[in-house]
């Protein structure tokens, strides 16, 4: 049926096989290759269990052939039991011999074989048909590479050439150090594909879009300063890069790539760019902080920097005493122009908290629109303006007091924002996803009640309870008025300093007139009037008679404190305390001697320091 000859020698493996019995009667040795056998192993071995994997293929090609004649099939494989591999095949398959002895002849390759050859065949076609091209492109960038050895050898930068197909045609040794790949290994390779092929996040790097390609492209020299290679470790490696095509007799053959690692300016430039933004952000907090921090107020006190011996103040410098060095919240609550600022300012000095910031807040002064971005900051384009980030009240208050003036003026609708930091003690900037976490002391001070705004629904019960744990009420100064000749000499003295009016003086006459008046306006107004009489004296006496209208009658006004006739034991005692007090201010702080406190009041030196120690006055704050 078949020439021995032709069949044993065929480099093709060929089989006949009995279908009925399912035998191998015959195979060629390049068949018993393919099966990895002998030709007597295989010779009589059963046929259908070399196609384990692909039984059921192996039955529907084995029917096509015996109903066709013939039959072509590429998706059968074979399996070899010794090394569980499998290999896939491509089969023809022919009938021969008579109907009573019918066999199939097969004629069988490997499929990885046959593409391979395939492969080689298109290539070494490509190959011959541009093999003069090539070789003359070759012989330019051997004569490039070797008319500028030396230059590319001592050159402190990467250099490498590639030809208009983008593969590599020399490599010196600094581009080897940087990438990591030797020259042997990137010759003749396409280089974008190993050193060029993603960007830095990882995107593939298309060739269409790659400046080294566009340089034997359109012939233009391209630069690029941020950008990566890979090295053959796979790190990247930061690089600036000049790709200049190289230009043949007018043809475009490529282009060579001088490039350095940049790894190190890249790092001193993003550390430059952190201090930068990290002394602009202390910075900008500082001159925040600066801002809002109020002046200190300084003035002749007794304790707290608040002027006033009565039994009202008393009350008060007591429950600052209480309440100073807790984190409790504390609500002063008092008309305008008592002094909420200064016992606020007074409670924060108290605490542990004194050597950060009082962070003073007007709620009745901040727009709607604005509210979160001054309490809670913003960061760079969270909204249109916003060309900077801003530090918030808050984070600027972190460690320190946060003082919320004027609480009772806050819109409803964003009074639950606050009320969220408050109780979580979180917040973010707006724009911002992170969240902060802030520690802060919070008081609160209004001139209006609270707990009647709360039962009209204009402001939050909730909110009010957690600023109400510690409240401090604070009298109008028509209710201390034992204080109120304190006050005005207080202010006399700063007065007189200020505006260079040493020989200032008021009257006992006139001093009983500023106790007699109500003083609508409180602390604040009574400041007020002194600096503008001690502005408008013409002979150094201070003249409140137009203070209170002629139509007023002073004898039905509260008992002046600096007049004589029936006082109480309480009475007493604060009048000889304002007497003490007037003259250490007057003497500066100097109890005995000539002009000292005594000779002014006329009593001896030991009984004013008895009576001095009695009050527990601070002669230290006079001199």
């Amino acid at each position: 049926m078949i020439s021995d000859y032709s069949f044993d020698n065929s480099p093709m493996a060929q089989l006949i096989v009995n279908p009925f019995a399912d035998s191998i009667e015959a195979i060629n040795p390049a068949g018993a290759s393919l099966f990895w056998g002998s030709k007597e192993g295989l010779t009589g071995a059963q046929f259908s269990r070399y196609f384990r994997t692909s039984f059921n293929g192996l039955l529907a090609f084995t029917q096509a052939v015996l109903e066709l004649g013939q039959f072509w099939s590429s998706e059968l494989s074979i399996y070899d039991f010794d090394t569980e591999r499998t290999r896939d095949l491509e089969i023809s398959a022919g009938i021969v011999g008579e109907q009573s002895d019918l066999r199939l002849h097969l004629y069988i390759q490997d499929v990885h074989e046959v593409d391979r050859k395939r492969a080689l065949s298109t290539a070494q076609k490509h190959y011959l048909s541009g093999l003069n091209h090539w070789k003359r492109v070759e012989r330019f960038f051997q004569e490039v590479e070797r008319d500028n050895q030396l230059i590319l050898n001592a050159a402190g930068e990467g250099i490498y050439g590639v030809d208009a197909k983008g593969c590599t045609t020399f490599v010196n040794p600094v581009a080897e150090q940087i990438l990591g790949w030797t020259a042997n290994e990137l010759a003749g390779k396409e280089i974008h594909k190993i050193i060029h092929h993603s960007h830095e996040h990882g995107e593939r790097y298309a060739k269409h879009s790659c400046p080294i390609y566009a340089a034997f492209r359109d012939g233009a020299v391209h630069r690029v300063i941020d950008e990566v290679f890979w090295r053959k470790d796979g790190r990247p490696i930061p690089v600036e890069y000049t790709s200049t095509p190289i230009n043949d007799n007018g043809y475009l053959v490529g282009a060579v790539v001088v490039f350095r690692d940049v790894t190190e300016q890249k790092m001193a430039k993003q550390s430059l760019i952190e201090a930068l933004e990290e002394v602009e952000s202390l910075k900008h907090k500082l001159e925040q902080e600066n801002a809002y921090l109020q002046e200190e107020i300084l003035v002749d006190h007794n304790h707290h920097k608040i002027v006033g011996s009565s039994a009202e103040i008393q009350k008060v410098i007591q429950q600052i005493d209480l309440v100073g060095p807790t984190d409790a919240s504390v609500l002063i609550t008092g008309e305008s122009g008592t002094g909420k600022e200064l016992v606020a300012r007074a409670i924060h000095e108290a605490s542990q908290r004194k050597k950060r910031p009082l962070i003073r807040v007007n709620c009745a002064a901040i727009p709607r629109d604005v509210f979160e971005s001054e309490f809670f900051g913003h960061v760079r384009g969270a909204f249109t303006g916003a060309v900077t980030d801003r530090v918030g009240r808050f984070e600027l208050a972190d460690g320190g007091t946060i003082f919320l003036d004027e609480i009772g003026e806050l819109p409803y609708e964003l009074q639950g924002k606050l009320l969220r930091v408050l109780q979580e003690k979180q917040f973010e900037r707006i724009g911002d996803s992170t969240t902060r976490s802030v520690d802060v002391r919070v008081i609160a001070a209004t001139n209006q009640d609270l707990q009647e705004l709360a039962i009209g629904k204009r402001f939050r019960q909730d909110l009010y309870f957690r600023l109400n744990v510690f409240p401090i009420q604070l009298p109008p100064l028509r209710d201390r008025k034992t204080d109120i000749p304190i006050l005005a000499l207080h202010f006399i003295d700063k007065t007189k300093q200020r505006f260079n009016r040493p020989n200032i003086h008021i009257s006992v006459a006139q001093m009983n007139r500023l106790v007699a008046y109500q003083w609508p306006g409180n602390i604040r107004e009574l400041q007020n009037v002194i600096e503008r009489q001690v502005i408008v004296a013409t002979d150094n006496n201070l003249i409140f008679d137009s203070l209170i209208p002629a139509h007023v009658d002073m004898q039905a006004a509260d008992p002046p404190v600096m007049t004589a006739g029936v006082v109480t034991e309480l009475e007493r005692k604060q009048q000889d305390k304002v007497r003490i007090i007037t003259a250490l201010k007057r003497s500066k702080g100097k109890v005995s001697g000539k002009n000292g406190a005594a000779e002014l009041l006329q009593v001896k030196p030991t009984t004013l320091a008895s009576r001095i120690k009695k009050y527990r006055i601070d002669v230290r704050s006079y001199k």
